[in-house]
């Protein structure tokens, strides 16, 4: 698994990860203090957005892509400090 924290992301990076939301929602992000990127395999990608919304207040959503490796990405969405133990808490259960 790869993890990545953008801090502070700007408007046109969120705008990206908006137009690529694979659950279709309509809710717009806004105010978002950091976005934590999780990639990986999909049984894995799974368990880690149960593991994260279960540790802390973020939202963690599918972003879709085209990987050949079939590899899934998670965007995780929430102030720094829970972003940063969401995949602190990945990090340590899977």
């Amino acid at each position: 698994m790869e993890f990545r924290i953008i801090k502070s992301p700007t408007q046109g990076t969120l705008d990206i990860l908006e137009r690529r939301k694979g659950s279709g929602s309509k809710e717009k992000l806004e105010k978002v203090g950091a976005v934590g990127l999780v990639q990986g395999r999909m049984i894995e990608m799974i368990v880690a957005a149960d593991i994260a919304e279960k540790a802390v207040g973020v939202t963690v959503e599918d972003i879709r892509g085209s990987c050949p490796q079939n590899m899934i990405l998670l965007a995780i969405f929430g102030d720094t400090s829970s972003v940063e133990s969401a995949i602190e808490n990945i990090r340590e259960n899977l």
